[in-house]
């Protein structure tokens, strides 16, 4: 569990702040600070002997919350910052974790959640990257997963683009499981990040879908690429569970899609954004046949409680197609 590959090498330093918008540099300043007072709990824990016989006591409490949230829209560099803090935190990487949310779910299902606990009470720092409550399941598992952690002395931070009272709003009864929102709020001081998508910015607008034989010449001269008709991927990500994507996409070079089309429903829409996330975190280019990725999903979709989703993912995949230019001058020269 540690930063993927694109934000392997990423730090505060190579953070560049938006001088129109102080919330980013504020976050930055407030993050260091963060980080550098878990070195001293850190250093404690080294030194404490343990004893077979006796009870270990709990770790003091800080008088604040245990974690930082990173509030804002698609495309502020959210994870950039999170992995930020996970790389300056003085720790051994084995004593931080970083995950996505769905990652950290599919770990609970995994290990079992009392083993869940018991592994990650250890570590001095969790980051939780795109955390969002998609059902009243996850509500009350994930809220007693980090009470448990809070109480063993582990930090917490994660980004969202959901302030954290209002997880779940607009996917189910939210009302119905306030308690457990407000006490997962209760353990984050909020750091609200605003901007325009760095994805975006000073670029030219997105590049226009190429066609069938420019996407399937391209994956015939790439090396390492693959070649998928959108409906025939659609229903193989039916058929592969959600946790499994990331391995999916290790080893690829390029995704060469051919057909690509609107999107049928929600099940699938949420499935795609999972893969979006994966290519992105991979810096897997994408070059696509079909309708641009601003016309994957509907506007019914756009205007739900996945909304957010669905945004970041055509902010993604449009950044993974600019990629993908320069194989579609190498289909189109023939090497």
């Amino acid at each position: 569990m540690v930063p993927p590959p694109r934000f392997a090498t990423v730090s505060f330093d190579n953070y560049i702040t938006d001088p129109g918008q102080p919330s980013q540099a504020e976050a930055v300043d407030a993050l260091r600070g963060f980080a550098g007072r878990l070195d001293g709990g850190a250093a404690a824990k080294r030194g404490r002997r343990r004893h077979w016989f006796r009870r270990e006591a709990k770790p003091a409490a800080s008088g604040g919350p245990r974690g930082m949230y990173l509030d804002g829209g698609y495309g502020v560099g959210k994870t950039h910052l999170l992995a930020s803090l996970w790389h300056a935190t003085p720790a051994a990487p084995e004593l931080k974790a970083f995950g996505t949310f769905v990652e950290l779910t599919n770990l609970v299902g995994a290990l079992g959640f009392q083993q869940t606990v018991q592994t990650l009470s250890g570590h001095r720092l969790l980051c939780i990257d795109e955390f969002e409550l998609d059902d009243p399941g996850d509500t009350v598992l994930v809220s007693t997963l980090l009470g448990k952690l809070v109480e063993a002395g582990v930090a917490l931070a994660a980004t969202s683009n959901t302030l954290p009272g209002k997880l779940g709003e607009g996917r189910f009864a939210a009302a119905d499981f306030l308690r457990e929102i407000q006490g997962l709020s209760a353990h984050f001081r909020t750091l609200r990040i605003d901007g325009e998508d760095y994805r975006h910015r000073g670029l030219p607008a997105a590049p226009a879908p190429h066609s069938d034989e420019t996407v399937t010449r391209a994956a015939r001269h790439i090396p390492g690429a693959s070649l998928d008709d959108f409906p025939a991927l659609l229903d193989h990500l039916s058929r592969v569970h959600p946790s499994r994507y990331g391995a999916m996409c290790d080893g690829i070079q390029a995704v060469c899609l051919t057909g690509v089309g609107p999107i049928p429903d929600q099940s699938t829409a949420l499935r795609l954004v999972v893969l979006a996330d994966r290519l992105y975190d991979r810096e897997v280019p994408v070059l696509a046949s079909g309708v641009p990725f601003d016309q994957l999903f509907s506007e019914e979709m756009l205007n739900g409680g996945y909304r957010k989703k669905y945004f970041r993912a055509i902010s993604r995949l449009t950044a993974l197609a600019r990629d993908a230019k320069g194989l579609a001058d190498v289909a189109s020269s023939g090497r």
